[in-house]
């Protein structure tokens, strides 16, 4: 099968990669003239698609995709998948869809959860939109480039499941900051508040799998000085769809617009650009109530 990958950033490369590994020939473009071993390296995106019988997407944003997907579309084989995993807004992936299915063409939005380490491990998990078609078409892909893949519904229920689940993610990494930062005020050893927590009702990916305190828990970034393994802008890119889903939903999410209330504070205003997510655990460490 010829596979054409279009964006191969950090995301993307490693997902690339692991097709490669299996077997799969892939023709690469990247705006940045990315260059890999096993792909071979389109000029343009339009290049890339020809005789391809599914092209994956791992775009930036929204606009980005709708301007490729407004490109390469017309360029595609009748029958094609057009597979879309990257976090965009809603109401981008169904238009996306839609131009796509109305080209012939079959169309999945699959974003993913698991990050750079779960993209190069072939760890990831995929939401899933689209026809059973495309899913079934789309799905030894994903169980190449991850360990898990739900088919969620319609075009645009992947972007759903995602956006759902990131800002339930943001929202519990923000309180667990807040749970070690009040714990050391309080003269809590952090270890023992980790094994009570960790294994009682405060209980949460947050806390189990990626604490934010160093030292405590199994390894995670906090243990490398907070170098992204998720970062701090990425999380707010997603919060801030989160919100843009919701006010369009006419959905009541406070918890939600508080953490992205914080989040944007982190990123633009304070120190949190290019660190890991979970460093909301030292900003909290360093201020006082007021």
């Amino acid at each position: 099968m010829n596979i054409a990958f279009i964006g191969l950033g950090n995301m993307g490369a490693p997902m690339a990669a692991n097709l490669v590994a299996a077997g799969y020939n892939i023709t690469g473009f990247d705006p940045a003239g990315v260059a890999m071993d096993g792909v071979a390296e389109a000029n343009t995106a339009l290049a890339a698609v020809a005789g391809a019988k599914v092209v994956i997407t791992m775009l930036p944003n929204g606009d980005i995709l709708r301007s490729v997907a407004q490109e390469i579309i017309p360029a595609m084989d009748t029958g094609a998948l057009f597979l879309d995993c990257s976090t965009v807004d809603v109401e981008s992936a169904r238009q996306v869809a839609e131009h796509a299915t109305s080209a012939g063409l079959l169309a999945v939005d699959a974003p993913v959860s698991g990050g750079i380490g779960g993209a190069a491990q072939g760890s990831l998990t995929f939401m899933a939109g689209g026809s059973a078609r495309g899913f079934a078409l789309a799905k030894p892909l994903f169980d190449v480039m991850g360990q898990k893949a739900v088919h969620c519904g319609d075009a645009g229920a992947g972007q759903a499941a995602k956006i759902c689940n990131n800002m339930i993610l943001g929202v519990t990494m923000a309180a667990t900051c807040e749970a070690f930062a009040l714990a050391d005020k309080l003269g809590l050893d952090r270890q023992k508040m980790f094994d009570v927590v960790s294994t009682s009702s405060g209980y949460s990916w947050s806390m189990n799998a990626y604490c934010p305190a160093p030292g405590v828990g199994p390894t995670s970034p906090a243990d490398n000085d907070y170098s992204p393994g998720f970062a701090a802008e990425l999380m707010l890119k997603d919060l801030r769809l989160s919100q843009q889903a919701a006010e369009g939903a006419d959905a009541d999410t406070p918890m939600g617009q508080l953490a992205t209330t914080l989040y944007t504070q982190f990123v633009e205003d304070e120190d949190g650009l290019g660190r890991d997510f979970s460093a909301l655990l030292p900003r909290f460490e360093n201020r006082g109530r007021g």
